[in-house]
């Protein structure tokens, strides 16, 4: 199928580059009559078009390969989506690789990064992905222009999750898989949501939370991540999460409340609204020292470099 593509305005010629060619791509997508809406979750130019959640990079005109960069963290979260995809535009919309966002991730591993987890990007003149080793290339020629992927309807067996939703997932996973490589032993109350293709029951290392003397129980078993150390027989609770992206924090802090005997735990509450936290936490002002904010980039950073110390040690065999 052939697509009609957007004619750049004259005063766009004063923005830069990726701002223009983002701009063509955006209202190239408008063109088709369908929502184009950002996705203000993620920091990343992450955009739903019709069904679609499209990562958006640019590159300029290149002689032989066009270069971009993406943060693993990045690349996690939008692979994580409902309908996921990267838009990789080289040098102009007419050279657009737009490739499903999960097939991407399968070949993370064949990308070269650096100890940042920022991974390099290179898209040959031909528009395939260039892999490591001498020729070694990801044939992307069904991918070039190809903006019927992103106009198809999206249809699944399971429920369709929110932008908000799958963030939620994310974090929680990363949670788990923190603990996880820490020692703990892990719970998490979502079974059936999944975390890079994987039940969250799957990654947790508790199917059942322990019960514990000091708490409801049934508030305890739906605090999102929770982290547990062994001593003997018992599980000692360590670290408890909660990740607030839209209830307004005031239930998660009240769920993490049921932990306040234990002295010992730390409560965290993952959120990106950090004035909200502090409304919410005047009203308990007696406890209001035990519970520690974590912004979400800042929760991303430690599980990259978790990521990377794990690897390294492997890698070293220390």
């Amino acid at each position: 199928m052939q697509w009609k593509l957007y004619k750049q305005p004259q005063d766009m010629k004063k923005k830069s580059t990726p701002d223009i060619l983002l701009e063509e791509f955006l209202e190239q997508a408008k063109s088709f009559q369908t929502n184009v809406e950002p996705l203000r979750v993620l920091k990343a130019r992450v955009y739903q078009i019709f069904e679609a959640n499209v990562l958006i990079r640019t590159a300029s005109e290149g002689n032989r390969k066009y270069f971009f960069g993406i943060n693993y963290i990045t690349i996690e979260e939008i692979a994580n989506l409902d309908n996921p995809f990267i838009a990789f535009i080289c040098g102009s919309i007419e050279r657009t690789v737009i490739i499903p966002a999960q097939l991407f991730f399968k070949h993370l591993s064949e990308i070269s990064h650096d100890r940042n987890g920022e991974y390099k990007i290179n898209i040959d003149e031909d528009l395939n992905l260039v892999l490591k080793g001498s020729g070694n290339r990801l044939n992307c020629s069904t991918f070039i222009n190809a903006w019927n992927l992103l106009l198809k309807p999206f249809y699944v067996t399971e429920p369709k999750n929110t932008a908000e939703e799958s963030l939620h997932s994310v974090l929680q996973g990363r949670l788990i898989e923190i603990g996880n490589i820490r020692g703990f032993r892990t719970f998490c109350p979502n079974k059936s949501k999944k975390f890079n293709n994987k039940c969250l029951s799957d990654i947790s290392t508790l199917q059942k939370c322990p019960e514990l003397q000091f708490t409801d129980y049934e508030v305890l078993r739906q605090i999102d991540v929770i982290w547990f150390k062994e001593k003997g027989k018992n599980l000692i609770p360590e670290n408890a999460f909660e990740v607030e992206l839209t209830t307004g924090t005031w239930s998660g802090v009240g769920r993490l409340a049921t932990l306040i005997d234990y002295t010992n735990v730390n409560l965290y509450v993952i959120s990106s609204d950090l004035k909200k936290f502090n409304q919410v936490i005047q009203s308990f002002r007696e406890f209001k020292n035990r519970y520690i904010y974590v912004p979400i980039d800042q929760l991303g950073d430690l599980y990259s470099g978790e990521l990377h110390l794990k690897e390294l040690r492997y890698q070293i065999g220390i």
